[in-house]
């Protein structure tokens, strides 16, 4: 495979792994880039490694939104028969359309068809840009066969902006060569023993960053003002420097600043901490990407605490602590924790590891090679999707099982204990319960806590940005739902049988064996007006315009691929919905497996039926308003309204009492009503 990537930040050595990761993956990458660029502060200038493929092309420009390359070198490179075009710059900048605007003109010149192009993003906040920005941004997301985010906001805003192809948050990458701890490290003290070590009565705190007001330099100061066994070493520059150094007078000794570091030093500094804080905060205009600075700690063994706002619960959730920006007492109580509470400094250790190993130069690669090999293979999604043939990987791959649970551990269990050791178990806990961890952890699964609450939506996305195995099918299952290994492989075998199949579900019953309706047809405004005069119950619904609930749903993979994941924007209920309507939009299917069963308890994870039907209501208008425009919403809301009042007449009793709320609810409008929740 041969690739061609354009990248301005690629003028930074380190940043090129990547890349040499893919040569000795047998990906050829070529790589034109920024002769010179500013980063941090430094101008960094290209040095290419002997026979490295890599140009440095000269910019016009220094702002990464507003500049663009010398167009010949990039006319000359477009030439050459590229199988994936890879635009590591946002797509919103002026480069991205400087690029795509070649490539296609390349292609008009050349007469052979244009390479498939992935872009980048790592805009966590929802921006609207001027004319023409957004409207490069829209065509240029439109068009591309793949987006790599590095945090799974970046991929939710991509997704709501009109990104088609597939969306994969990929971390930025470490080298465990250099970043690691000393070979002589020993078990609950710093690395290289620079430290004072845990079994002391101090705790030495470390900060690498720059020193701007957003990074929040000025609240880990007060956290360390506060107890005086807490030590700080600053290490970074930038224009608060002396200001903080100025806050920090009366502290004498207790705070020391290093300056701006890089190479062994760096590392050096990071061995010699007992812990990393990242007290970032949140602005208007800016909010932590990703966060390298706590990456690079945990692959060097020191824990990490640091404030959830941005990327950072991504990055750190469920491997260091979290705490609330912007507050001192918060950040010193947690950084106490990691001197006082037994066992913890150890625990986070290992955490911190393990998920420095997931970003690796080798594992972020790997995952750049799936998109590559998507974006390759891109076009419409059933012709790839073949039964039999050899040409289906994922059918002869176990199902990657997905549980997004909030609470409720005791389900949880139960949702996972017939699977355990069966099938790969990917937990997301919206909820950040030690309870359900340990629950996942004892069924032998992978426990992934997002550090907030993002909906069912956000919580399938950060499964899919994460998979264990990126080819592989994967089941969504409910924690209120129970299905068994037996009848997992029934679907899997199901949804392989024929071609262009997006997802199967099985035959549901309650805990009273009463069978309940899996398949539905997809809501417009006419079947609200259906519903409305009462005929509903005589409609037939065609298999191409229905669904399967996703309370135990499999979703093929190469549908996932093609059609994207969830739309976070529904928080709760139809997005399910709406990710099989723009299946079946594609060219795919859906189908109810008649040989498998599952029990579903139905709602049991909701105490509240008013806040449950509030949250339903809710979802079905941002449907319509998605699907159908303003016009097709007030149809459809006229027909709910008409028929819930002509209920609330005719009705008595209970039936009356749900007829008159549903009317309430529609009057004032069920996105509403669920924002006064």
């Amino acid at each position: 495979m041969r690739v061609l990537r354009v990248s301005h930040s690629a003028v930074v050595d380190a940043w090129r792994e990547r890349e040499r990761e893919l040569r000795a993956r047998g990906v050829d990458v070529r790589l034109l880039s920024a002769r010179a660029w500013d980063e941090g502060g430094t101008t960094v200038r290209l040095v290419p490694r002997p026979g490295e493929p890599v140009r440095g092309v000269r910019t016009l420009g220094s702002h990464p939104a507003l500049f663009v390359y010398d167009p010949l070198p990039l006319w000359r490179a477009l030439g050459q028969g590229w199988d994936v075009l890879d635009v590591h710059e946002e797509p919103f900048a002026l480069a991205t359309a400087e690029v795509l605007l070649l490539r296609r003109l390349r292609a008009v010149v050349s007469r052979r068809p244009a390479p498939p192009y992935l872009l980048y993003s790592a805009q966590n906040l929802d921006k609207r840009y001027p004319w023409p920005f957004r409207w490069f941004e829209a065509r240029a997301l439109r068009g591309a066969a793949a987006v790599s985010v590095c945090n799974d906001e970046a991929g939710r805003i991509v997704r709501a902006k009109g990104a088609r192809g597939r969306v994969e948050t990929v971390p930025l990458g470490v080298d465990p060569a250099v970043f690691a701890p000393a070979p002589d490290a020993a078990p609950g003290h710093p690395s290289d023993g620079a430290g004072q070590g845990l079994d002391t009565a101090r705790l030495r705190v470390g900060y690498a960053g720059r020193l701007a007001p957003h990074k929040g330099v000025d609240v880990l100061l007060a956290a360390v003002a506060g107890d005086g066994r807490l030590d700080l070493v600053v290490a970074g520059d930038g224009p608060d420097r002396a200001a903080l150094e100025e806050a920090a007078r009366p502290l004498g000794g207790r705070v020391r600043f290093v300056g701006a570091l890089g190479g062994d030093d760096l590392v050096a500094f990071y061995r010699s901490l007992d812990a990393l804080a990242v007290p970032s905060r949140e602005t208007p205009g800016w909010v932590e990407q990703f966060g390298r600075v706590a990456v690079e700690a945990m692959a060097c063994g020191v824990p990490v605490v640091a404030s959830s706002t941005g990327a950072l619960p991504d990055v750190v959730g469920g491997a260091g602590l979290l705490v609330a920006p912007e507050d001192p007492a918060a950040l010193r109580a947690a950084l106490v924790r990691v001197r006082d509470e037994d066992g913890l400094a150890d625990r986070l250790r290992a955490a911190g590891t393990e998920r420095a190993a997931s970003c690796s130069w080798a594992e972020v690669a790997r995952r750049y090679e799936e998109l590559y090999r998507t974006a390759v293979g891109a076009g419409p999604g059933p012709a790839r999707a073949r039964a039999g043939d050899g040409g289906d990987p994922s059918a002869t791959v176990p199902p990657e099982v997905v549980v997004v649970a909030y609470g409720s551990p005791a389900m949880v269990r139960d949702a996972l204990a017939p699977l355990a050791g069966k099938y790969p178990i990917t937990v997301v806990d919206n909820s950040s319960l030690p309870e359900i961890r340990e629950i996942t952890q004892l069924a032998g699964g992978r426990y992934l806590d997002p550090g907030r609450n993002g909906g069912f939506a956000a919580g399938v996305n950060h499964a899919l940005s994460h998979r264990q195995a990126p080819g592989a099918d994967v089941l969504l299952l409910n924690p209120d739902a129970v299905v068994t290994p037996e009848d997992v492989q029934t679907l899997h075998r199901s949804l392989h049988a024929v071609p262009g199949i997006a997802s199967v579900g099985p035959q549901q019953v309650d805990d009273d064996g009463v069978r309940a309706r899996v398949v539905w047809p997809f809501p417009s405004p006419a079947a609200t007006w259906v519903e409305a005069v009462g005929l509903a119950g005589l409609r037939r619904t065609p298999a191409e315009r229905s669904f399967v609930i996703g309370s135990v749903l499999l979703l093929n993979a190469a549908a996932v691929d093609d059609v994207g994941g969830f739309d976070e924007r529904f928080f709760l209920y139809a997005e399910e919905t709406d990710w099989a309507y723009r299946a079946v939009r594609s060219g795919w299917r859906h189908a109810v497996v008649p040989d498998a069963h599952a029990l579903h308890l139905g709602g049991a994870t909701s105490s509240d039926p008013t806040r449950r039907e509030t949250h339903f209501h809710a979802s079905q208008e941002r449907y319509l308003r998605k699907h159908h425009g303003r016009a097709g919403w007030a149809l459809a809301r006229a027909g709910a309204v008409l028929g819930a009042a002509a209920r609330s007449v005719a009705l008595r009793g209970d039936g009356r009492e749900s007829a008159r709320r549903r009317l309430r609810l529609y009057l004032v409008g069920p996105v509403r009503a669920e924002s006064a929740l």
